[in-house]
């Protein structure tokens, strides 16, 4: 995917005629006459807007569609530093070169260009509606759970164990790693102190258990080891009706891609995506479907038992992921008040599941 367009620096600066260029990238011919937009979504580290399409003719819209949505940098300076880090060139990886590769449901990407020297880009995808965002505060049904832990293995199964993922998603070396480990380990402390007596007595304990190991549980069990989405939750995920009327799922931000051990992706959104008494109660059985999934792609000498213990070390990424983004991004009430869910329901399932203990083997 490449033109001579350049990403824009403001939405304002999307016109007609940029979409007209973009869209015929890939292979689209009709031809838009008016652009409006509205800001969607919940993501703290871009920005993402609807962009409604008007047409002049009737028959120039035959293969055209009405909506698209335009990801780009973020408009906040902070966020759009963290994000031109390395973050906004993990999406563009993703659409451009592994999304083809995999069998989860994702947006069609359109266009992709960036980032530049400045940070700036712009993915065109399509646009999901009526499905909706999930809410990360609210958290999920046991039904929506098992359709986003199935499509979930579409990412992990195509690519299980491909060594040639490494050209795609390379993993950190060592210095990579030791420089991560020490930022969430800074990053654990501003975020205790910071959010001070809004974190649980007993989170902290575990908070502050898991900085010190981080380092160890990144490169731990390689072995195993898939494409990673990294952020796997409600806010990332959209939920429509399928044609069977069922719950049918698709993921979205890929800032954070990696590759690494699976159960990363499960534990987080199983850890933080449920209530601590639904994720309780369901928790087996909707490994289990996940492993199921993993089956029907090819997956073998992978136990169910193996899988779940898998599942109970990946709790961590809710932590790393949730200290990470409170001390690194700008902060809004909403963005508080999800951290806090998110790091209360991590502490939570991993004193559950006695994950620390995993920590020590």
């Amino acid at each position: 995917m490449t033109s001579h367009l350049q990403p824009v620096e403001h939405v304002d600066d999307i016109s007609a005629n940029w979409i007209n260029a973009a869209l015929r990238q890939d292979g689209l011919s009709g031809v838009v006459s008016e652009v409006s937009s509205k800001p969607i979504g919940t993501g703290q580290m871009a920005d993402s807007f609807r962009i409604n399409l008007g047409f002049a003719l009737v028959n120039a819209s035959h293969d055209m569609p009405q909506s698209v949505v335009v990801k780009m940098q973020a408009e906040d300076e902070l966020s759009r530093q963290a994000g031109a880090g390395g973050a906004y060139s993990s999406e563009m990886r993703f659409y451009t070169e592994l999304a083809s590769t995999v069998s989860i449901r994702t947006p069609h990407c359109y266009f992709a260009i960036g980032p530049d020297d400045e940070g700036r880009f712009a993915l065109v995808l399509e646009d999901m509606a009526p499905a909706e965002q999930g809410d990360q505060l609210l958290g999920c049904d046991v039904e929506s759970a098992r359709s986003a832990v199935i499509n979930l293995a579409g990412l992990h199964g195509p690519r299980w164990c491909d060594p040639t993922l490494v050209d795609v998603v390379p993993y950190r070396s060592a210095e990579e790693t030791a420089f991560l480990a020490s930022v969430v380990a800074e990053s654990t402390a501003g975020f205790i102190a910071h959010y001070g007596d809004r974190v649980d007595a007993e989170d902290v304990l575990v908070l502050q258990a898991f900085a010190p190991r981080c380092g160890k549980w990144l490169v731990d069990n390689r072995d195993r080891f898939a494409p990673v989405h990294g952020d796997y939750r409600l806010d990332n995920l959209l939920f429509g009706k399928s044609d069977d009327g069922g719950v049918e799922v698709s993921a979205v931000d890929w800032q954070t891609l990696d590759l690494g051990l699976p159960g990363r992706d499960l534990g987080y959104f199983l850890g933080n995506s449920l209530l601590p008494g639904d994720r309780r109660a369901s928790e087996k059985e909707l490994v289990s479907a996940y492993h199921n999934a993993l089956l029907g792609y090819g997956v073998e000498d992978y136990s169910l038992e193996q899988c779940f213990d898998d599942y109970r070390y990946g709790q961590f990424q809710g932590l790393m992921i949730t200290v990470l983004a409170a001390v690194g991004l700008a902060h809004t009430e909403r963005g508080d008040d999800m951290f806090m869910a998110m790091s209360s329901r991590a502490c939570e399932a991993i004193r559950d599941l006695d994950s620390l203990a995993l920590l020590e083997r």
